[in-house]
């Protein structure tokens, strides 16, 4: 495998994933649970990949569930570096619904996720500080 050129340490990661009816509440929308999955899911990826370091789960804050995400619905969850601490990294993540059939798409949940970066014996490390990036519109 070709590794890329040296560049500045990546701040968002982008999942997909479709609905089922496994993933459901009776009502036929996503599960708040599985929602949160999702998204922590998300955080964990943005933050290991910033880092380039293990990293915990250290809280999440205000979980809006805007609208609902059916069967059958695609699902990107989008994971951005926000802020960073010494060993910390505040991870906004949002979940947008695409409709396959009409290209519709909808931001339906929004959270944030503080995570820890870990040396190797588990202790809270250092982690490089935001590069300066142009606000995202």
């Amino acid at each position: 495998m070709t590794s890329l050129p040296a560049e500045l340490p990546p701040i968002e990661v982008r999942m997909a994933e479709i609905v089922f009816p496994n993933h459901t509440n009776h009502m036929g929308t996503l599960f708040g649970g599985q929602a949160l999955a999702w998204m922590d899911k998300a955080a964990f990826l943005a933050a290991a990949r910033y880092s380039r370091r293990t990293v915990v789960t250290a809280r999440s804050d205000q979980v809006d569930f805007k609208l609902p995400i059916r069967i059958g619905q695609m699902v990107e969850t989008i994971g951005r570096i926000v802020e960073v601490g010494r060993s910390s990294m505040k991870v906004q993540v949002e979940l947008i619904a695409e409709d396959l059939h009409n290209g519709e798409r909808q931001l339906c949940t929004r959270g944030h996720f503080v995570m820890i970066a870990l040396d190797d014996e588990g202790h809270p490390t250092a982690v490089p500080a935001l590069p300066d990036t142009p606000p995202i519109v």
